[in-house]
């Protein structure tokens, strides 16, 4: 993944209930990321967005604002790894995951 990177995303506050997997989803997709979305029992919302750096920071930024609905209170990210991204659903680019 030459001037790709892997980024591993956790997000806190009202983002559950609110559209905000589906907002993720939209996103990624619009600016052609690889990864997957999901919910978290503990109520916050985990993601892996893989692509070039500006368009992954970009949706990173995108992820700190949310749908008009949400409320944003924490969002934190760190290095994802080729193994992150073996959660994607076979076929997709960008899969929604269940709850964990």
């Amino acid at each position: 993944m030459s001037g790709n990177i892997i980024r591993h995303v956790v997000v806190r506050g009202q983002v559950q209930g609110v559209g905000y997997r589906a907002f993720v989803e939209q996103e990624a997709h619009r600016r052609g990321l690889h990864g997957w979305v999901r919910n978290r029992r503990d109520g916050s919302v985990e993601a892996v967005f893989a692509g070039p750096r500006a368009v992954v920071e970009a949706m990173i930024e995108a992820c700190r604002r949310g749908p008009i609905s949400a409320r944003i209170s924490a969002l934190d990210h760190r290095d994802g790894t080729e193994i992150d991204l073996l959660e994607c659903m076979e076929g997709d680019s960008f899969s929604v995951l269940s709850t964990i």
